[in-house]
């Protein structure tokens, strides 16, 4: 009975000790945010705006500190959008990501160039420099003709819609949206080549993962 109530009491401080140590108290949000979209790069997660806020944030894991990144234009309306991080093949610089912003309620379609707001914050002349050439902030997404393109039919209904990338090159990006629909987006040529629906019934797919 004694081997049995230390055998107990082990294991209840044992299962106390998992509980007080698998999650830890981290710094708090700059603002409230609903719905953002999040996306990992090296030690940082980009906290990319969301229902109320237009502000995008790098949150440094190692850090465990916040910094600011830039705001979405003021006409976009964030509710529901989708951020993705692209994939280049060709580039050997990874300390440098092209972020795609797209859907929501609006139907938007912005890229951003993004480089760490923590490498260079001590520099304020490389920061101005970034700036400048249009990195750190959204920009409209365009073709090879400089011509913008807008992800999305009008009959779609984007907001809370969630995509990959994939393809043999990571070219294409496959879009699952309410009600059951799946469409695949080809970056290289700026068309959909194909639209079909999703074997879901009685309910509907919206801010779901993919």
């Amino acid at each position: 009975m004694a081997n049995q109530n230390t055998t107990q009491e082990q294991t209840g401080q044992s299962q106390h000790l998992i509980t007080s140590t698998s999650f830890q108290i981290l710094k708090d949000l700059p603002v409230p945010l609903s719905r953002s979209q999040c996306v990992l790069h090296k030690h940082e997660i980009l906290i990319c705006g969301g229902e109320g806020s237009q502000a995008c944030y790098s949150y440094d894991t190692l850090k465990n500190e916040f910094k600011f990144i830039c705001e979405y234009p003021s006409d976009i309306i964030l509710r529901g959008h989708c951020v993705v991080k692209l994939v280049d093949n060709n580039s050997k610089d990874d300390n440098q990501i092209t972020l795609l912003s797209f859907g929501g309620w609006d139907k938007h379609t912005l890229i951003m160039k993004y480089v760490s707001v923590w490498s260079n914050e001590n520099n304020n002349s490389d920061n101005e420099k970034n700036r400048s050439n249009n990195y750190n902030k959204w920009v409209p997404f365009t073709d090879n003709h400089n011509n913008p393109i807008t992800i999305g039919r009008i009959e779609d209904i984007y907001e809370g819609a969630r995509a990959v990338i994939g393809g043999s090159n990571n070219h294409l990006l496959f879009i699952t949206y309410p009600i059951d629909n799946i469409s695949v987006f080809n970056l290289n040529t700026f068309r959909f080549i194909k639209y079909s629906t999703l074997l879901i019934q009685d309910f509907s797919i919206a801010n779901h993962c993919f």
